[in-house]
């Protein structure tokens, strides 16, 4: 069954069609916000429903789904039976511990990657864990929406494109900057700031010498103090 997919409409009962047209939702239909999966997949394969969704930037939003309100009524009835069982609390029990497991694993492996790519001198063996650790702590922890979270490319790429992103944010200016709102600027700004980075980066894998006022050895000190003291 092809499903049928909207866009917000101007009113709250109107959804607006992929060529513009402003549709009526039926009547007797209510919209199902999202957030209980399970409920949303229910609703879905039980018989006609619209997905809404709204597009911001490259993002889509799940606006939630119109179907029946009897269906809908009628599923939170049956859900709302079974979780409330021993045999659902268990296995809810289970997942979580599954997933808590899986978590540590990916935690792990991002770690690594991370290691794996700061590739610095042993004389900052010590500092690359400590950078390594920072980046993974910000970047792995379900729900936090990094680049770690994704699936689309390599845990290597992901580990890369996460320690950029956090340098940008600690080591440099670029949260207070202003810059101009022309197309092109941001993106130009960041890839500037990442080529530093990754000239900083080149310094501790060859074991050079680094000043005292380091950006990097600064903003892992600060962090270092914030951790010991919260």
């Amino acid at each position: 069954m092809s499903e049928s997919i909207f866009s917000p409409g101007p009113q709250p009962d109107t959804v607006r069609a992929a060529d513009g047209r402003i549709v009526a939702v039926p009547k007797g239909w209510v919209l199902l916000p999202p957030g209980d999966a399970a409920l949303t997949r229910r609703v879905k394969a039980a018989g006609e429903h619209w997905i809404v969704q709204e597009k911001k930037g490259r993002r889509v939003f799940s606006r939630g789904l119109w179907a029946p309100a009897a269906t809908i009524e009628q599923i939170q009835g049956d859900l709302a039976a079974e979780r409330a069982t021993p045999a659902f609390a268990r296995k809810k029990e289970a997942d979580a511990r599954r997933r808590e497991r899986q978590q540590d694993d990916y935690v792990g492996e991002f770690h690594g990657a991370v290691v794996a790519f700061l590739a610095f001198h042993r004389r900052y063996a010590e500092l690359a864990d400590r950078l390594a650790r920072a980046v993974t702590a910000h970047a792995t922890p379900v729900g936090s929406g990094t680049v770690a979270r994704t699936q689309r490319i390599p845990v290597e790429r992901r580990a890369e494109a996460a320690v950029i992103a956090w340098m940008r944010h600690q080591t440099t200016g670029y949260d207070n900057m202003a810059i101009p709102r022309v197309k092109g600027k941001r993106r130009e700004v960041r890839r500037l700031l990442a080529q530093r980075s990754k000239e900083l980066l080149q310094r501790y894998r060859r074991g050079e010498a680094i000043e005292n006022d380091c950006p990097l050895a600064r903003a892992l000190e600060s962090r270092d103090k914030e951790t010991a003291s919260s």
